[in-house]
């Protein structure tokens, strides 16, 4: 392990999200290496730090104090509401009805506007939940895409057939991903293994696009579709898209637009292929 894999790991590693023979790799780079040791400790006592520091905001005592001094003044200014003569009694109980009338139009339109607003603030939980989960994964396969650039890690079986990449990877998964060979498109086949992402085995599928080596992992349990949204972290790009019950995430030096391209010729052939 290199000063960038450990970079991307390390908060992972704090936070206890990556798995045992990841955070062993992290732990064994940073006692040979004191630039990474630092960075360590520096993210452990920001992390012990922030533990035990008292975050919670209590109001001062005298705020306590000032709003009570506002009651008061409320209820006199509601009894000197109270209809000073009889007369005007008809015309009060009116003014109460039409209040009333106009307080449950209003209710009505503050309630929608709530129930509007409460599906908004959903919708921006779901987007910042998302966002997040995004982050994590990026760095777990940007992590894995510079591993398999290490020397004899970048396939476990080399072949540009799909017929021999996607059994062997179907024998090791349980269930075969979409092997689709885009050599003719411009995206040379060159094989696939077996790697992690988040602690669990995925294909790994590998193509050349000119001199540039592209990552692209493939995972079962998708429960919805999602459009493709492209991160950048260490100079490397990344599309994650959702499909017909697949994770799928490519990841290269290449530019977005390159990656993009993948992805549609990826789809249009995966699907297209009884193979």
């Amino acid at each position: 392990m290199n000063c960038n894999e450990a970079e991307i790991l390390l908060h992972g590693l704090i936070d206890k999200e990556i798995d045992a023979e990841h955070a062993w790799r992290v732990e064994t780079h940073a006692r040979v290496c004191a630039r990474c040791a630092a960075r360590l400790r520096l993210h452990r006592g920001m992390r012990a730090m922030m533990s035990s520091a008292n975050l919670r905001f209590q109001a001062p005592p005298g705020l306590r104090t000032r709003v009570k001094e506002l009651l008061p003044v409320a209820a006199a200014g509601a009894s000197c509401r109270r209809p000073l003569f009889k007369g005007f009694a008809f015309g009060s109980a009116l003014s109460a009805a039409m209040g009333a009338s106009y307080r449950r139009t209003m209710f009505k339109g503050f309630a929608f506007g709530s129930a509007l607003s409460a599906a908004a603030a959903s919708l921006l939980v779901i987007a910042v939940i998302r966002s997040n989960q995004d982050q994590v994964i990026v760095s777990d396969v940007v992590s894995a895409h510079l591993r398999s650039l290490q020397a004899n890690h970048l396939t476990d079986v080399q072949t540009g057939d799909r017929r021999g990449v996607k059994p062997w990877l179907g024998d090791r998964l349980g269930v075969a991903p979409p092997v689709p060979d885009l050599t003719a498109q411009g995206f040379n086949l060159i094989g696939g293994r077996i790697d992690y992402v988040l602690g669990k085995a995925v294909a790994a599928i590998v193509y050349q696009h000119s001199d540039h080596v592209i990552n692209l992992f493939v995972a079962q349990g998708a429960q919805v579709e999602q459009s493709a949204r492209v991160q950048t972290l260490q100079g490397f790009n990344v599309a994650l898209w959702s499909e017909k019950g697949l994770n799928l995430c490519a990841v290269g030096d290449v530019s977005a637009e390159e990656l993009e391209d993948l992805r549609k010729k990826f789809e249009a052939a995966a699907w297209a292929s009884p193979i």
